[in-house]
């Protein structure tokens, strides 16, 4: 019998999530969760702004923007998360996991997963030796695919700087769904800078998973979304918006 890591607890909350995967990259984005009942179903996660208008970090009961327009903000309850991520952290063992790029960083988070079967929630604390985010500007009607607005996308390097990864690990089968392995971002310590994690190398810091055999998945129910038929005939148009944060 394979032994389960003793680090990672199974959460007894659902992982909720708003909307899907593909529907972001048929340009069906319309309408969204508000941050209010996201945090109602937990204080961590992630997601994206209001047509795809940034980055966003749910960290402790707060939400964050990450925009092209300045530093990241608390959110108000009434923004709309047209794609969202969300869930209760519990009380999870912590490991020291340092010195390691994003294929190092991964293959710890997947070493510690209870089942590579289950969605896994995944936090660490620490500094990044260097860290490179991405942001996208907010789109306008008619609202396009997901990768055509990763084009425009505006990248920053940075290093040495505390703060925390926010992310999910999930199963292969539920590619399109969400994204299929790891999926993170960034909100830097004193929230000088955030978004979505293209690469990373950890300096130091302190890694905790829990692990969900519950998915609540929430769809939209707007006009667009429920006229655009959706296909997932498209992996390879997602491991290029997730750039180098996917399953391997």
């Amino acid at each position: 019998m394979t032994s389960r890591p003793a680090e990672t607890v199974l959460s007894p909350h659902p992982l909720t999530q708003f909307a899907v995967l593909d529907a972001l990259l048929a340009g069906a984005y319309e309408t969204g969760m508000m941050v209010s009942d996201a945090l109602d179903h937990g204080g961590f996660g992630l997601g994206c702004c209001d047509r795809l208008g940034g980055e966003v970090v749910l960290l402790d009961g707060e939400a964050f923007e990450c925009t092209v327009d300045g530093p990241p903000s608390r959110m108000l309850g009434d923004a709309v998360l047209p794609f969202a991520d969300v869930c209760r952290f519990p009380a999870a063992t912590a490991v020291t996991v340092a010195d390691v790029d994003l294929d190092g960083f991964t293959a710890e988070v997947e070493s510690r997963l209870l089942s590579r079967n289950l969605f896994h929630a995944v936090r660490w604390d620490g500094v990044v030796a260097s860290v490179r985010l991405r942001v996208t500007p907010r789109q306008q009607h008619p609202l396009p695919p997901l990768d055509e607005v990763t084009r425009q996308q505006v990248e920053t390097v940075v290093t040495r700087r505390a703060g925390t990864l926010v992310g999910f690990w999930a199963p292969t089968i539920y590619q399109g769904i969400t994204v299929a392995g790891l999926h993170v971002h960034f909100l830097a310590e004193d929230r000088s800078i955030g978004g979505h994690v293209l690469d990373v190398t950890v300096s130091c810091g302190e890694l905790r998973l829990a692990a969900f055999a519950r998915f609540d998945l929430h769809l939209p129910v707007d006009e667009l979304f429920l006229s655009t038929e959706l296909t997932h005939d498209a992996d390879h148009r997602i491991v290029a918006v997730e750039g180098g944060a996917h399953g391997r």
